[in-house]
């Protein structure tokens, strides 16, 4: 397996992971993790994604919202959707952060940033029209939340009314309970944002009420008309209205600032009578923040900057391989069990061949360890000094437990050999295909509640499930026999089976496992192909040659995705699978949501810098517009937009010579009367 392989699949599995936890907390009402190994598992996939910017083409983030609303209140969707943040965790990413605002707006000066700490509570957004509140939602998955305004009523913190307000506006923020209320209930919870979530989705607010829960206010949403220009002056506000604002919120301009700020704010950090993980620093003005707009999941102008993370020391008892569903060759380190942040863990990931080593980790070695946000948490440094005289080097298998020879590929985007070995067999590994029935099963996949991994496993072994169609067609009365399954279980699993297989094509292009292919990719695919029969002419080798031509032109679709397409589709045995598989199910076609706008259906192209903006601003406008971003120069090109600073000379003639409309940068102002 390759470096870029293992990180995108590592990246997968912990989406996989977080959406799991997500369900347990804010559906069930039964947090299965503590809220520290929650908020660390977040950190680390934010991390993956910023790091390795390659991850954002391949999964959607806005998961790491929420989870869907439950049944227990009624859904309202939000007026403007809660997004999540990115974060930082070193001064290197909050340096990264400035330098992307500035390239964005095309901006040399210093741009002044609001500091407020980052509450670990449970947030909630309240609606005022005319001055009265007229409801409050939690935030549930981001678009919907759930009406909890009964619960949320019960906060002495939160204004019934207010005075010479907009018309409507949203307050947003931060429900918690201070450290040393949480003191009297602690036996009831498992920590201070549990114990607030919990008392927040409580059917009966009288219940609600006797739970000493207290309110931040930081932000805004739908506010109409806007009379704030910026977030310090919205802050000063919302306290003359009387929400309660933090008092270490503060100005910072230079990156110096920003450092000592956070230094100053972590020291502090164990005196204060609430949880803080970290601190969120805004942009200050409201014209900045609305031209950074926001990604899919996240605004451009805001990040937490969290704080250290957590470590301790271990023995490795063994180190053991696991296979991924891609056929990443994973060595995991069996250690001595040892309480990380509050958690007790035995396992540590040790990544792949090449960081083994690299800090020559074997077994017997005393590790120390950081839960940088995984479940399970990574190997920082071998202590040499501890290690026994006879310990041996520890020598990477190069088969895979099914016993094929694996191989490390050249990345086609680094043109490097990657550091992951891999088993490339596919279905044909009885490893990869049971990974593979995992990822099928999985809530961004099919979505069949009742059918884990732990229930995979099981039918697995019992051989009731070895290939994906085999869901479908299930032995119930095979079931029936098993421990732990009884009639409504089996009722239930049967309706979710049901359900599943009713899927869209862009989200049945996702669950069948393409490597490199993650749901955005799945989208652009989706809506290329449109039909369920157009997407199966894949199977068809010389078929397959045409498409895999024409997905060249597609922005977002690469060499790297077409080629694992490519690779994917020459496996019989993958064919044969996904060929029965679609047998099966009902794969409605690609609805896609078009943008009304000045470029509504047009396809536009940009080449060279722009003086007013930059080409990313350029970009997000255009598709604000309606309009698709294409990557190359082809005949579906409506408009090729050319800046006045070294457009390729390239892209202009191939323009010229397919008769595509050229824009100026001049003409490209006036449409958008900028």
């Amino acid at each position: 397996m390759t470096k870029q392989e293992k990180i995108k699949e590592l990246y997968k599995e912990k989406i996989g992971k977080l959406n799991r936890y997500n369900r347990a907390y804010f559906e069930k009402d039964n947090p299965i993790i503590s809220d520290q190994e929650f908020d660390k598992l977040k950190k680390e996939l934010l991390e993956l994604a910023k790091k390795y910017p390659f991850l954002k083409k391949i999964q959607n983030l806005d998961t790491l919202v929420g989870s869907k609303p439950s049944s227990k209140f009624d859904k309202v969707r939000h007026s403007k959707p809660m997004l999540s943040l990115n974060n930082a965790f070193e001064k290197e990413d909050m340096l990264d952060f400035k330098k992307k605002i500035n390239n964005f707006l095309n901006n040399k000066s210093e741009i002044q940033l609001s500091s407020e700490p980052k509450i670990d509570g449970i947030s909630a957004t309240l609606r005022y029209e005319n001055g009265k509140l007229v409801y409050g939602l939690s935030r549930g998955d981001g678009v919907f939340g759930e009406n909890i305004t009964e619960n949320l009523t019960t906060i002495k913190d939160i204004p019934k009314s207010l005075t010479n307000s907009p018309r409507v506006i949203e307050v947003r923020g931060e429900v918690y309970i201070g450290k040393k209320d949480f003191e009297k209930l602690k036996d009831k919870f498992a920590n201070p944002r549990n114990a607030a979530g919990g008392s927040l989705r409580q059917k009966d607010s009288k219940e609600t009420a006797k739970i000493p829960l207290k309110f931040f206010a930081y932000g805004i949403g739908e506010v109409n008309p806007k009379i704030f220009k910026k977030q310090t002056e919205l802050l000063k506000k919302l306290k003359s209205w009387g929400f309660p604002i933090n008092s270490n919120c503060k100005l910072v301009n230079s990156i110096g600032e920003v450092e000592k700020n956070h230094s100053d704010m972590e020291a502090l950090r164990s005196t204060l009578d609430y949880d803080v993980d970290g601190i969120v620093y805004k942009v200050n003005d409201f014209n900045f923040q609305e031209r950074l707009g926001s990604t899919s999941n996240a605004p451009r102008w805001a990040i937490a900057y969290k704080f250290s993370s957590v470590k301790a020391s271990s023995k490795i008892k063994n180190i053991v391989i696991q296979v991924g569903r891609t056929g990443a060759i994973t060595p995991v380190a069996k250690i001595n069990p040892v309480t990380v942040g509050g958690v007790v863990v035995s396992n540590a990931t040790l990544h792949n061949e090449d960081e083994i080593n690299r800090k020559d980790i074997r077994i017997g070695d005393v590790i120390n360890i950081q839960r940088a946000g995984d479940v399970i948490p990574q190997v920082v440094s071998v202590d040499k000094s501890r290690r026994n005289k006879n310990s041996k080097k520890f020598i990477f298998p190069d088969k895979c437990l099914c016993g094929s020879t694996t191989k490390k590929e050249i990345s086609m985007t680094t043109k490097k050999r990657d550091a992951v070995r891999r088993c490339v067999r596919g279905y044909e590994c009885d490893f990869i295909a049971k990974e593979k029935l995992k990822h099928i099963v999985s809530k961004d996949a099919f979505d069949i509640e009742g059918l884990g991994k732990k229930v995979i496993d099981n039918f697995w072994e019992l051989k009731f499930i070895r290939s994906p169609g085999d869901i479908f067609n299930l032995d119930y009365k095979k079931i029936e026999k098993l421990d732990g399954w009884g009639k409504l279980s089996i009722e239930n699993l049967q309706n979710a089976i049901n359900k599943s297989k009713n899927i869209t094509l862009e989200r049945f292009i996702y669950s069948i496992g393409i490597r490199h292919i993650g749901q955005e990719n799945a989208k652009i695919l989706g809506s290329f192909f449109k039909k369920s029969e157009k997407f199966s002419e894949l199977f068809n080798e010389k078929k397959r040659r045409d498409i895999l031509i024409n997905l060249e032109d597609l922005d977002g679709i690469g060499d790297t995705q077409i080629k694992s397409i490519k690779d994917f589709f020459s496996n019989k045995k993958n064919s044969q699978i996904i060929q029965h598989l679609i047998s099966v199910l009902n794969i409605k076609n690609f609805q896609k949501i078009i943008k009304i706008g000045k470029l509504s259906n047009k396809n536009i192209m940009f080449t060279g810098g722009f003086e007013k903006m930059s080409r990313s601003e350029a970009k997000a406008l255009a598709e604000e517009n309606g309009a698709k971003i294409l990557g190359s120069v082809s005949k579906k090109l409506d408009y090729l937009v050319i800046g006045n600073s070294k457009p390729t000379k390239k892209k202009i003639e191939k323009a010229k010579e397919l008769k595509v409309d050229l824009m100026s940068e001049e003409s490209w102002y006036n449409l958008l009367n900028r």
